[in-house]
């Protein structure tokens, strides 16, 4: 299915076993991510005891979780996929009907052009990189299922950081880049070219500040985005849940960035 210039819903039976997906939540201010793996069920990474988001703060309080544990506490544990979902895991697998929690469904695309990636206005429907075989992808997510995907961050490893992973085999590996998440690089670059970029006061019309912010919003996203960027690197699943455990040293790090795969 040709990706359309907004995101675009897809149909259930439209979806194939490695499909990245998604839902917006909360009137489009987020969407939630994950990997679809056949039989109606969805593996997706979520905070902690199933909530979606949540940035270790006081704004947690104002952020509300619409992810399958909590659908079903709202309505009484699903009958299908109630008891997959374990509180004290982070990646979980879930039926498409309580993934979505009464929200669309959308398909995220990859290997897009770089004109269709600029004019999808809003980040985390779409990369220019490259997806893996489904096959691979379903292999990525049911292991991470299985051994996790480490600590939930808001900023750099949420639920687009994950369903991104499982597609691509790709990790950032600059420790102070913000994750492979598309929606977190639009907030990004939309924060720079507002409010720091100096080139905002060298013209005082409206048309003149809208050109120059637009642009440099653009070049932010795409410059972020894991089809371009140089800091990432291939890491097989098993190498990664190596280096994200208690375990894993410095040691064993610095080899991954000394010896890429």
């Amino acid at each position: 299915m040709a990706a359309g210039l907004l995101s675009k819903r897809v149909d259930r039976e439209d979806l194939a076993a490695g499909d990245h997906i998604y839902s917006w939540r909360a009137a489009y201010l987020y969407a939630h991510h994950g990997i679809y793996v056949g039989d109606e069920m969805v593996i997706h990474f979520t905070r902690a005891a199933g909530h979606e988001i949540g940035t270790g703060t006081f704004l947690d309080s104002f952020l509300f979780s619409s992810s399958a544990s909590s659908a079903a506490a709202a309505g009484g544990q699903c009958q299908r996929c109630g008891h997959l979902v374990r509180p004290d895991d982070g990646v979980v697998m879930s039926c498409l009907d309580c993934f979505l929690h009464g929200g669309g469904l959308y398909l995220f695309h990859y290997a897009v052009s770089p004109a269709l990636f600029l004019a999808k206005a809003r980040g985390g429907t779409c990369t220019l990189a490259a997806s893996d075989p489904g096959h691979v992808v379903v292999h990525r997510a049911r292991y991470l299922l299985d051994k996790g995907f480490g600590a939930y961050s808001l900023f750099k490893n949420n639920c687009e950081d994950f369903a991104i992973y499982c597609k691509t085999g790709l990790l950032v590996e600059t420790a102070f880049s913000v994750g492979r998440s598309g929606q977190l690089a639009s907030l990004t670059a939309a924060f720079s070219a507002v409010a720091l970029s100096p080139l905002r006061f060298l013209t005082t019309s409206a048309p003149g500040l809208a050109i120059v912010t637009t642009g440099m919003y653009c070049a932010g996203r795409y410059v972020s985005d894991m089809g371009v960027r140089r800091d990432v690197i291939k890491v097989p699943v098993q190498t990664l849940v190596a280096l994200t455990t208690p375990a894993a040293t410095e040691e064993a790090a610095c080899s991954l960035r000394n010896h890429p795969l």
